[in-house]
């Protein structure tokens, strides 16, 4: 009967850590071992969306058809990761120069609640001038969040005066017609997001 007990907790044990590496983005591919394969078909990242900028317009995704975009997904009460991922896009722009102009950089909330267009606008003047802060209702978020995949959930902390937001925390590079190309780490190194958009921005004849 002991065996028996033991084997069982093992299983459940097992069924427990392949049940949260599931969830945690990049598990899998740290502790499973990497082989070459071949993939076919475009990955399911990105989507249509309709939503508001910092200027209160109601803009579509059709609006960035002809441009790379980079989009990100955050909150402007975020303590330190977005204002991170956003510096990196936009010492990235900077690098590129005149050739920024063939890139939308997005910054999509997850915090509807508190991210007016008038609190996207006076955070984002504090970054690159061409940035786009697109928020709306709970489900104009859900449903752009769902598009890119993004994970997001309200936290509560007794301790804190106001909640934060856990979430994705992902930099998505999409093609001229909105489709995934690829995506970086939020704190990856400017030189090599500007190197990659321009390599993007020369095989679209820029």
């Amino acid at each position: 009967m002991r065996a028996k007990l033991t084997i069982v907790g093992l299983l459940a044990a097992c069924a427990g850590a392949l049940g949260a590496l599931t969830f945690i983005p990049g598990a899998v591919e740290t502790f499973l071992p990497k082989r070459s394969m071949t993939t076919v078909g475009q990955a399911m990242v990105g989507g249509p969306f309709e939503m508001t900028n910092q200027a209160g317009e109601r803009v579509r995704d059709e609006a960035y058809r002809g441009k790379l975009m980079l989009v990100y997904f955050g909150f402007t009460y975020c303590p330190d990761i977005c204002p991170a991922g956003l510096q990196v896009m936009t010492a990235a722009l900077d690098e590129l120069g005149k050739d920024a102009d063939k890139v939308a950089p997005i910054f999509i909330t997850v915090d509807p609640e508190r991210d007016t267009p008038e609190q996207m606008k006076r955070y984002l003047d504090s970054f690159h001038p061409g940035l786009v802060g697109l928020t709306g209702s709970a489900k104009d978020v859900d449903k752009a969040a769902k598009a890119y995949r993004v994970y997001y959930r309200k936290a509560e902390d007794a301790a804190l005066s106001e909640y934060t937001m856990d979430h994705t925390s992902f930099i998505y590079l999409m093609d001229v017609n909105g489709r995934y190309i690829t995506h970086f780490a939020h704190a990856v190194e400017p030189d090599k997001l500007a190197a990659r958009l321009r390599r993007e921005i020369a095989q679209i004849g820029g």
